[in-house]
């Protein structure tokens, strides 16, 4: 009967204990749900998605530049091949609010030992916030990065103070062309109210341009 008993608590016991191991697998579980839905839709398919190539020529990214990729995601998609446009007498911010994401760029940097590359925390919602000089780069850009925020003025008004005058800001996010691929559509920024924005926080629209099948592009001057 003992026996019996301690076996019965035994396995009470021992339910408990996978019952808690599960929980916190499933919490790990949704962490990671929840870190790949804030970065995926800056690298999802981005060899397919987005033509980065002509992202950068509209850019006018060239050698000796310093350029910022704000809001960079978890692979650097841009920044890597940013490094080589650039050379070794430009620099490349990779920008992000996330410090693993960071981390992993990091990584990445030293592995192949890039030296043109600085990974910089920041909340770009937050004036002032970002470590990068005022008026000092040639080019930013904010690919499928405003549509993640409410406070997408607040993000022009950081990036806007970080580009020197004729300095150019490069925009990218969802169009509205397909909702099965991408964010909900009340995330989705609208081109023209980016615009209207735009020119009220300094910036002349210079260019539109389609990056890929399911996005916007417009380019920017700071006057």
């Amino acid at each position: 009967m003992r026996d019996s008993q301690n076996q019965l608590r035994a396995g009470e016991a021992l339910n408990k204990r996978l019952l808690s191991a599960k929980k916190s697998i499933i919490i790990k579980v949704k962490e990671l749900e929840n870190l790949d839905k804030i970065t995926m839709y800056k690298t999802f398919g981005s060899s397919t998605l987005l033509d980065e190539k002509l992202i950068f020529k509209k850019a006018e990214v060239g050698p000796y530049q310093k350029v910022a990729d704000l809001g960079c995601g978890k692979t650097g998609y841009f920044i890597f091949p940013l490094s080589h446009i650039v050379g070794s007498d430009g620099i490349v911010y990779a920008v992000d609010i996330l410090k693993t994401i960071l981390e992993t760029i990091n990584r990445q940097i030293k592995l192949e030992n890039i030296k043109n590359i600085k990974t910089v925390w920041s909340n770009l919602e937050i004036f002032n916030a970002t470590k990068i000089e005022t008026n000092s780069l040639d080019v930013g850009l904010l690919i499928n990065t405003l549509y993640q925020s409410r406070k997408r003025a607040a993000i022009l008004r950081e990036s806007i103070r970080m580009i020197k005058s004729q300095g150019r800001l490069v925009v990218v996010d969802w169009n509205n062309s397909s909702l099965s691929v991408g964010p909900s559509a009340r995330e989705r920024v609208q081109p023209e109210l980016l615009k209207k924005a735009a020119q009220k926080l300094g910036l002349s629209l210079e260019d539109e341009f389609i990056p890929g099948q399911y996005h916007y592009g417009l380019v920017f001057t700071k006057y």
